[in-house]
């Protein structure tokens, strides 16, 4: 009976250890990132709608530099891009639970992000600007002037550390925004004096169609940045991404989308770097 017993118990602790073997969804099927992708036949990438990066043109689908840029490379993986749109505040989280595999949308170098993913090699150089209405351009001519503007950035971003890393908008009246292109919608409403954003985007998107009435300040030096692709901490993919990377440069490829969105400057400025 007693033997009984502990055999029963045994086969217990076996299934109940199987069973939270399999609990645990948001993990990767194998210890390589590449193999759990190949598998699945797809990388779910994840985005925000930012132009020229990722976006939808006028017949809705979703066009832009690193939308090109990963379908290219996945194509070269033998495996499908599919995109998904996130919440940028939580992309680190969204990344290491595998809702995604890798963070692809102008996405900034940085120390600390460094400590959350692994980066791929830089193919992109950017800076952080300033943007205000045309008509406000003789009251915001330095940084100093906008010591008492009412200031937005997207929430999470590059932008909104350096309005909070400036030691001359310490004052500002600052609120976060969920979205680069919510900050520039807010701007354009005249709820904000000033909005820091990338510069790929207000170059593609100050001056022209609703945005006419936008400018930079090209005077207002903020933060430089390379951008990269962000994959989960120890993941073999960066490698493997990192391969066509290079073959993309030495063939033109990639310079070849740089060109197609006007970006070919800060393409050779981060290879340069």
């Amino acid at each position: 009976m007693k033997k009984r017993f502990i055999a029963a118990l045994a086969a217990s602790m076996l299934t109940l250890s199987a069973l939270a073997g399999c609990a645990g969804g948001t993990e990767t099927a194998s210890d390589s990132d590449y193999e759990y992708i190949k598998n699945n036949g797809k990388m779910v990438i994840g985005i925000t709608e930012y132009q020229p990066m990722n976006y939808y043109d006028e017949n809705g689908t979703l066009t832009g530099f690193d939308t090109e840029f990963a379908q290219a490379v996945c194509e070269k993986l033998g495996i499908q891009a599919e995109f998904q749109i996130i919440d940028w505040d939580t992309k680190e989280t969204e990344l290491k639970s595998s809702n995604i595999d890798c963070i692809w949308n102008g996405l900034t170098v940085t120390e600390e992000r460094r400590g959350n993913m692994d980066f791929t090699t830089p193919y992109l150089a950017n800076k952080q600007c300033v943007v205000i209405n045309s008509a406000d351009a003789d009251k915001y001519t330095d940084i100093a002037s906008l010591s008492s503007a009412l200031m937005s950035a997207e929430s999470g971003s590059a932008g909104e550390t350096a309005i909070q890393s400036a030691t001359e908008l310490a004052s500002v009246s600052y609120t976060a925004s969920a979205s680069q292109a919510d900050a520039l919608l807010a701007l354009n409403a005249g709820n904000y004096d000033a909005i820091v954003i990338d510069y790929t985007m207000a170059k593609a998107s100050c001056g022209q169609g609703d945005y006419s009435n936008l400018m930079i300040v090209e005077n207002i030096p903020m933060a430089s940045e390379l951008y990269a692709i962000g994959f989960r901490t120890g993941s073999d993919m960066t490698g493997h991404v990192n391969e066509v990377i290079k073959e993309m440069v030495a063939d033109g490829s990639l310079k070849a989308i740089a060109d197609k969105y006007e970006l070919t400057e800060l393409y050779e400025e981060a290879l340069n770097q």
